[in-house]
């Protein structure tokens, strides 16, 4: 691994940043939207990951994070000027891995009772704050879609990681027997 010897640049101080093959671009950019909510949502997985305690769970998440980083590499690639790099892809069976994750912890939850409040354990809590912001994500990601080329296995996996980090924060809330506060519309 080579080190970083350098942290700044400060080609980044007029508001420009590059992608992946060099372009010039605006850093209010709708593509770095996209790939900044990616890494965002790294970041809440790694506060996530730290309150785990070590096991299953824990190194799914490092597994999540590390796929998260070639979503960002694909992201930040303008695929109609720059070829993407081997790592901008995901390995083959990521979406099918959510899949039957989401698929297993619900064989292990008792059955759903209504819409939940986000909530319960801290652990729970922030895998609900992980979730919205993978919703954010993928808002970002649909977005670039609309106006660039964007690998269709990319937004699949995020939709796909949303749905697992929900079934996630059900099944921490019932291992530490926390009980869920379903909505009750109290708000008429």
């Amino acid at each position: 691994m080579k080190k970083i010897t350098k942290v700044y640049t400060r080609g980044g101080d007029k508001g420009l940043t590059s992608l992946v093959g060099g372009q010039r671009v605006s850093k209010a950019s709708v593509r770095l939207e996209a790939y900044g909510t990616v890494d965002e949502l790294s970041s809440h997985l790694g506060l996530l990951a730290a309150m785990l305690p070590e096991g299953y769970e824990q190194q799914m998440i490092f597994h999540i994070q590390n796929c998260l980083f070639n979503v960002c590499t694909n992201l930040a690639t303008d695929q109609e000027k720059t070829p993407l790099y081997p790592s901008a892809h995901l390995p083959e069976g990521e979406i099918t891995l959510l899949e039957k994750e989401v698929d297993a912890i619900m064989q292990e939850l008792p059955e759903a009772q209504g819409f939940i409040l986000p909530g319960g354990t801290r652990e729970a809590a922030q895998a609900h704050v992980c979730r919205t912001v993978c919703r954010r994500a993928e808002r970002r990601i649909v977005a670039l879609s609309e106006v660039s080329v964007v690998t269709p296995e990319v937004q699949q996996y995020i939709n796909r990681l949303s749905d697992y980090l929900f079934i996630l924060a059900k099944k921490l809330n019932f291992i530490a027997g926390m009980q869920e506060k379903i909505w009750e519309n109290a708000c008429k």
